[in-house]
């Protein structure tokens, strides 16, 4: 009984998500953010050959500025929208003596990035002002996070939505505050699979 009440859940879930839009969007986004991956690394790769060399670079960025400033430039860029991509300090992280620490530490600025925002969010109700137009900037992500809640959240944490305007609109809409800490922590794996990648190439 208990089985055939789980089965019939998820296909009333599967079935809400089809009426939604949810599958078409992810598609949408999961093809948009395949081709924002290939423009990164046709970027760099134009970069090298014809501009600069990459590695020598990233190299004197490691040199030059202690990774207190890094870390710190990053959490700000990833609390206030996410003004530069993490791949860039993927790729920083990939030329430091310990590289997967550094990333470990990049995915927690990511991670504390999107709470901080996140909490921003939820303090916009004291001033109704910056509120609504918080929420008008943002009304595309509110719909959507009211429509399919962690799942969105999840998209944000993963694909190439600004993690930082998901957060924000979930703090603004209330979104339970547990369920986005554990949802947001794939922001870890998105990390580890660029990575991946990246460490590869530099």
């Amino acid at each position: 009984m208990i089985e055939r009440n789980s089965t019939k859940r998820l296909l009333l879930i599967n079935r809400y998500y089809k009426i939604t839009g949810f599958y078409p969007f992810l598609k949408d986004v999961a093809v948009k953010g395949s081709i924002a991956a290939i423009a990164f690394i046709l970027v760099v790769l134009g970069l090298e050959l014809f501009v600069l060399d990459i590695n020598t670079f990233l190299n004197k960025l490691v040199s030059t500025y202690s990774p207190r400033i890094i870390f710190s430039f990053f959490l700000v860029s990833e609390t206030a929208l996410g003004l530069i991509p993490p791949e860039v300090f993927i790729a920083w992280a990939s030329k430091s003596v310990t590289p997967w620490l550094f990333l470990l530490l990049l995915a927690t600025m990511s991670y504390v990035g999107g709470i901080i925002s996140y909490i921003i969010g939820n303090r916009m109700f004291l001033i109704p002002s910056v509120k609504n137009h918080l929420e008008n900037k943002i009304a595309r992500h509110i719909a959507n996070l009211r429509k399919w809640g962690g799942f969105f959240v999840f998209v944000g944490a993963m694909l190439p939505i600004p993690h930082s305007v998901v957060s924000l609109a979930s703090g603004l809409i209330k979104y339970n505050f547990k369920h986005y800490l554990l949802w947001a922590l794939f922001r870890y794996v998105r990390f580890a699979i660029y990575a991946s990648v990246i460490f590869k190439i530099f």
